[in-house]
């Protein structure tokens, strides 16, 4: 039963380093002008590609447009895929898968 805790425990303090692993760059001066915040928009980004965030971004996309840039290792996928979600609507721009070739596909929203 010892062991069993132990383990549990372990678990979970790696769990929480690879969440404090996640790369972040979001600048306080765009996250207040985002009407989405970042966990909604994670949370839409994973509904739409599951797997787990390495890293978010958010930026201006054109002269009025907010764009949070979530990258996503899918489960049991070999690369990145960037999901794109704006800022203001909350819903996914684009998905670009990057392989490991160096080629990216894109799939746009409608």
């Amino acid at each position: 039963m010892r062991l069993l805790t132990i383990l549990t425990v372990v678990a979970a303090l790696c769990a929480a380093g690879n969440l404090a692993a996640q790369e972040r760059n979001v600048p306080d001066s765009l996250a207040g002008k985002a009407k989405i915040k970042e966990d909604a928009a994670q949370a839409v980004a994973l509904k739409r590609v599951p797997g787990t965030v390495e890293s978010v971004a958010l930026a201006k996309s054109g002269k009025t447009r907010l764009v949070y840039t979530f990258k996503v290792q899918r489960t049991g996928r070999t690369g990145l895929t960037d999901v794109l979600v704006n800022a203001n609507t909350g819903k996914v721009i684009t998905v670009r898968r990057e392989s490991t070739k160096g080629k990216s596909t894109a799939h746009r929203s409608s």
